[in-house]
This record gives structure tokens, sequence and C-alpha cells, in this order.
């Protein structure tokens, strides 16, 4: 996600020649799934666990960064970087507090600010390093030297990100059932 986020406004104001106001509004159709997918997630993790909702949001995310990476040219009309923006942005906001909510329910109440701090912590982590690899794809790849020589690069880059969301998901496959589910379940059967 992170790589997306550093290389997407580069490629809106240099690929498509917007400003800085422009590059910035041109994020809106991923960056506003936040405020109505998370909240919807939120309300599913006690019904679906939080597995299934990474594992969906990651399919998601790669799947709208791989149309992304398709599409992308210096010539596209903006309208149609909006649906992969859609959907890239909702598989993000579904699996981000789904992950949290997994890592913060997995330990007792008095670790929760360590567990708190370790989780942001590797997401930065993991953050900083989907940066660096796109920004090392890009740079194999393309440059600044025309606007198709950065959208060759982009396009590459978005597409690591892609795979790398991809065994994001295959990751998310290894989360344990939800205990609470179990928990319920056992007391109903006491």
């Amino acid at each position: 996600m992170y790589g997306l986020v550093f290389l997407l406004p580069q490629f809106l104001q240099f690929s498509q020649s917007r400003g800085p106001l422009g590059a910035g509004m041109g994020l809106l159709p991923w960056t506003a799934t936040l405020f109505v997918v998370a909240p919807i997630a939120g309300s599913l993790i006690n019904r679906v666990g939080e597995r299934w909702l990474v594992v969906a949001g990651l399919i998601l995310q790669a799947a709208g960064m791989a149309w992304l990476a398709q599409i992308a040219a210096p010539d596209l009309p903006y309208i149609q970087l909006v649906a992969p923006l859609i959907i890239t942005g909702a598989g993000v906001s579904m699996a981000m507090p789904a992950a949290q909510n997994a890592v913060l329910n997995a330990v007792a109440r008095p670790e929760v600010g360590k567990a708190a701090g370790t989780f942001n912590t590797f997401r930065f982590l993991g953050g900083v390093s989907g940066i660096a690899i796109a920004g090392a794809v890009f740079a194999g790849t393309g440059s600044f030297a025309s606007t198709d020589a950065f959208s060759d690069g982009f396009t590459s880059a978005i597409d690591v990100s892609a795979l790398l969301s991809l065994a994001g998901a295959l990751v998310g496959m290894g989360l344990p059932e939800r205990r609470t589910v179990a928990l319920a379940n056992a007391s109903k059967e006491a």
C-alpha cells in the first residue's frame, strides 16, 4: 500500500500533468473508502473473523493495484482510474482494521499496549519496505526522462506491490480462527 501511496501522486503529477492539489484530489476515491468500508468491516469482524477480512481485503487491494498497473498511461483519462482506486482503497480499508483487531485480541488485556506498539512498528517497517521495494523497481524499469518512461516504472512497481499484497493474503490465511467465537460456542455447549 505505501509503495502505491508514494508513487501514485507522482504519477498523477508527472505523467498526468496535475498540480499538487489535483494529485491530492485524485487520491480521494481511494482514501474516501476508509469512511465507508472500515466501519462495515469493523462490524463484520465478530461475525466472520479477522482472517477472512484480512485475506479478502488484501486480495481486493492486489486486484485494484494490478488493474492500475495494466491501465496506467500518460494519456489515460482520470475517470478510468476511479474504479481501481476504489477497489484498492476498499481492500486496505477492510484488511487494516481486521489485522489490528487480530493482534489486539491475541493478547491479554494488560499486554494490549505492547501489542499495539509492536503492530504499529511492523506496520511502518512494512510501509518503509514497500516504498523501498517499489522505488527500487521503479528505478530499475523507469525514470523521469519522459512521461512514458515514468509510466513504465510506475506500472512495474505497482505490479510488484500487487504481488506483495497477494503474498500478504497468503500469510493472512495463517491467522487463527476467532477465539471469541470458539469461547461463545463452548459456553453454549456448557
